[in-house]
């Protein structure tokens, strides 16, 4: 992957197909590639016209490395991503994310509305109000010396998962101790662009998405039945109903 350099740190980014832009974010201790590629996303909005942009936040996948919480703000990571859409030389950009990504997007939104055609934001939806607890915890696991020693069960599941993705453990428990940054409803109530809120049925880290919606002025919402937080990401119908609200964008 090419990468450029976003103040601190080294991004590294694909792009994909031809046609309008969609700026791609993915969720915590995942990358690209996890997220969005072997999940079928680039390969079904490039068939369908969209040019993809898919990137490794800071600290996941090929990205730079920062060990200090300090580093990981969720604005500051919704800055790489505007860095990168001004790397490219691009005006303005559709934009999606997962869980972490989710946030991110928010952020892009909020604080640059004029590079944001369109926003869809999945795998976290009232829980982007109200806050995912369990930070701590979950930092703690990914710096044990083992999966098997961390007894959390919730916890455990984030450390195998970033053991699986090959993520960098340090850095990911950095990454958790200041990324879960709450948006509060005023700022939400200040995005003017067509959003979309997409959250499995059963996905407790995403919460419910109808308070998300209510929150953003024109927001549409989805929910997935009997989808939850991993499998949710690759869903057929998740796919089926981006696609026709990024074609609704004009």
């Amino acid at each position: 992957m090419p990468s450029f350099r976003s103040d601190i740190v080294d991004i590294a980014y694909e792009v994909s197909g031809e046609g309008p832009p969609v700026l791609l974010i993915h969720g915590f201790a995942s990358n690209a590639r996890v997220n969005w590629i072997d999940t079928g996303w680039v390969k079904s909005l490039n068939e369908v016209g969209y040019q993809t942009i898919t990137f490794d936040n800071r600290g996941h996948g090929e990205s730079g490395k920062l060990y200090d919480p300090a580093g990981y703000p969720a604005p500051e990571m919704a800055e790489d991503a505007r860095r990168l859409v001004d790397h490219l030389g691009l005006p303005k950009v559709r934009v999606m994310g997962y869980s972490m990504g989710a946030r991110i997007a928010a952020f892009l939104t909020l604080n640059h509305p004029e590079r944001v055609i369109a926003a869809v934001l999945s795998g976290l939806a009232e829980n982007m109000i109200r806050g995912v607890g369990g930070a701590e915890p979950i930092a703690r696991a990914l710096e044990a010396p083992s999966a098997d020693s961390v007894t959390d069960p919730s916890a455990r599941t984030f450390r195998v998962f970033a053991e699986q993705t090959k993520g960098d453990l340090k850095a990911l428990a950095a990454c958790m101790r200041a990324s879960r940054q709450k948006i509060t409803l005023a700022e939400l109530g200040q995005i003017h662009v067509p959003v979309l809120v997409v959250a499995g049925e059963m996905d407790e880290i995403a919460g419910k998405v109808d308070p998300l919606v209510a929150a953003i002025p024109g927001a549409r919402g989805v929910t997935l039945a009997r989808r939850n937080h991993m499998n949710a990401v690759g869903d057929r119908q998740h796919k089926e109903v981006v696609i026709s609200f990024l074609n609704s964008i004009n």
